[in-house]
């Protein structure tokens, strides 16, 4: 047998296992197109020439043999680690957004947001379909302030770029024009070198002093890419019912500076819905403006300083301490002290104070509370003490009325007393500022100060340092885990400390628990001794 003849015959071999193997997956109609088949799949086959043809041939491929199924994780796998993943986001302590900044890959993965949005669509409670709804609408919210952010600094970068290539080209420009300069202009050229050093300074005089405004300044494509959604829901077309002034009034918290800049742009091109929005924006200033009026006669015909906070206090409960009222205080203060009048000034700056720490006092967390004292002190040693204060461990005069602590009172022994605790832990105020930062980071607090972040990050650096005064400071988790690894021994007194915890959450640690057997230690009975061979 020559070497055509068996490398036929091999083909032909191949080409009848095939034939055979796929009979399992479907049926063939009738005998007569299997041998059609056949004879084609063996004349494509004799095509080939030679042993090393058929073996470099998809004939003997076996690699899908040696596939792992580990490689890609199955469909379940995938489910569970998404459901984990969706319980921390929903179950944690800190604010929803640090946790998508922190795990911000994985918020961002396309097959993530893909399986967060079938399960809304599956889900049939109420509740659930809401808290996830909200917790996507988070995600893509911050997904895209990430998305400016990037494309923010490639703006700035691409700028930047350019100005050192339009720099380069100046400066050739005048290397050219300098060799072609004769000897009386390059003495005029010197002398005006001579002064330039002063020139430059007027100029820079002349520059802060025509340093633009926060509404002089112009808009980027970035500020107007992220306020497209809230232009969406306040612009028309509006739902049945709903007309620019309901809309207004709904939202008439999210109406900041910059988006109203935004809106003043569309309706100096000619956009008919930023100018209705813009006129109903007025009215409903004006109405809460004289609303504001109301408030601080009702409180100013009180007569005396005491009576008045006592008003402001009534206010504050009422829910009428509002931006309006605040700002009519310190116009109120200003327009004194630039009249002169002392007393008035102080008074209304004294009332002013006091109606914003019973603002503060509506807050949702101790954190903001602090934040907000925090931010409208400029002096840095008030701000330390403040810290300080909040940040220091503090015993609790009065002790929690348990059950634990009745039981313990009827026995006669003294009821358990709680650790001391600060009124502001600082994990939890670090955590409020991020969510602050990425809330309100971009907002303006004044021309000088510039954007909240500066101010922000300054009062984050400063609790930092009152925190390690206080605390010592922090370990890593690396560095917990060597020292883990180092000791390598629990304190009795630690033990003690978890038993206590254990029994306050109505649990038993194991250690303590008369009736585990051999349950803690495998091999081991009752009285502690290991169990040799059979029972």
């Amino acid at each position: 047998m020559n070497l055509a003849s068996f490398s036929a015959a091999l083909a032909a071999l191949t080409c009848g296992s095939m034939t055979s193997s796929s009979t399992h997956a479907f049926v063939a109609p009738t005998r007569s197109y299997q041998q059609t088949t056949k004879s084609q799949q063996l004349q494509q086959k004799q095509v080939l020439f030679g042993i090393m043809d058929e073996v470099n041939s998809d004939a003997f491929d076996l690699t899908s043999l040696l596939q792992n199924d580990d490689d890609d994780p199955s469909n379940t796998e995938m489910e569970q680690a998404y459901e984990m993943f969706l319980g921390q986001l929903v179950f944690s302590t800190n604010d929803p957004r640090i946790d998508i900044m922190e795990n911000y890959d994985l918020c961002a993965d396309p097959k993530w947001i893909s399986w967060l949005e079938n399960k809304i669509g599956s889900t049939r409670d109420v509740e659930e379909k809401m808290a996830l709804k909200d917790l996507s609408d988070m995600i893509i919210d911050v997904k895209k302030r990430v998305e400016l952010s990037q494309a923010k600094e490639e703006r700035e970068a691409q700028e930047a770029e350019e100005a050192e290539k339009n720099r380069i080209a100046a400066a050739e420009g005048e290397m050219e024009t300098g060799r072609a300069m004769s000897g009386t202009d390059v003495l005029r050229k010197a002398a005006a070198v001579d002064n330039a050093g002063v020139d430059n300074m007027v100029k820079e005089q002349e520059g802060e002093q025509k340093k633009k405004t926060f509404y002089e300044t112009d808009l980027t494509p970035e500020i107007r890419a992220s306020y497209e959604d809230m232009c969406s829901k306040v612009l028309p077309p509006y739902r049945p019912g709903d007309s620019a002034e309901s809309v207004v009034f709904n939202s008439y918290d999210q109406f900041d500076a910059q988006f109203i800049k935004v809106l003043n742009e569309r309706a100096e091109n000619g956009d008919t819905g930023s100018q209705e929005v813009l006129a109903a924006l007025a009215m409903e200033q004006q109405k809460r403006v004289n609303a504001a009026t109301e408030a601080l006669k009702e409180v100013l015909s009180k007569g005396e300083p005491m009576r008045m906070e006592g008003a402001i206090v009534k206010l504050a409960k009422e829910g009428r301490i509002d931006e309006p009222f605040l700002l009519l205080l310190e116009a109120n203060a200003d327009q004194a002290m630039a009249a002169g009048a002392t007393g008035p000034a102080e008074l209304m700056k004294k009332l002013r104070k006091r109606a914003m720490a019973e603002k503060d006092k509506q807050s949702a967390t101790k954190e903001i509370k602090l934040l907000r004292q925090l931010l409208r002190e400029d002096d840095s040693n008030t701000r330390e003490q403040l810290l300080t204060d909040a940040f220091t461990p503090k015993e609790a005069l009065i002790v929690p009325g348990t059950a634990a602590n009745a039981e313990r009172a009827i026995e006669g022994d003294a009821p358990e007393e709680e650790k001391p605790m600060p009124e502001v832990p600082p994990p939890d105020f670090i955590n409020c500022c991020k969510a602050v930062l990425l809330n309100f980071g971009n907002l303006n607090i004044d021309d000088e100060q510039g954007d909240l972040s500066v101010k922000i990050k300054q009062i984050a650096s400063e609790a930092e340092v009152v925190a390690t005064r206080i605390y010592g400071k922090g370990m890593s988790t690396r560095e917990q885990q060597d020292r883990a690894w180092k000791e390598q021994t629990t304190s009795i007194f630690d033990l003690e400390t978890l038993e206590i915890e254990a029994e306050r959450r109505g649990e038993t640690a194991p250690w303590a628990n008369p009736d585990a057997g051999d349950e803690l230690f495998p091999g081991f009975g009752p009285d502690g001794k290991m169990s040799i061979g059979g029972s």
